[in-house]
């Protein structure tokens, strides 16, 4: 027997984001190309809502 909400069911859409910053391991924050921290720069924060990194877990964030 199938789950009724299983016939409605969509997988979650794949979004390709590419973000300004990367992840610095010695600082153990995001950064800009320009060295900056990424929570320093308003833009950035206002573009993307925060800078989640990608090393470790997902709901630590670098502000």
């Amino acid at each position: 027997m199938q789950l009724f909400v299983l016939n409605y069911a969509r997988p979650a859409e794949q979004l390709e984001v590419s973000t300004p910053y990367s992840y610095d391991c010695g600082l153990q924050l995001n950064v800009l190309p320009g060295g900056r921290i990424a929570a320093h720069d308003h833009a950035v924060m206002r573009e993307f809502g925060s800078t989640t990194s990608t090393a470790g877990s997902k709901t630590h964030f670098d502000d």
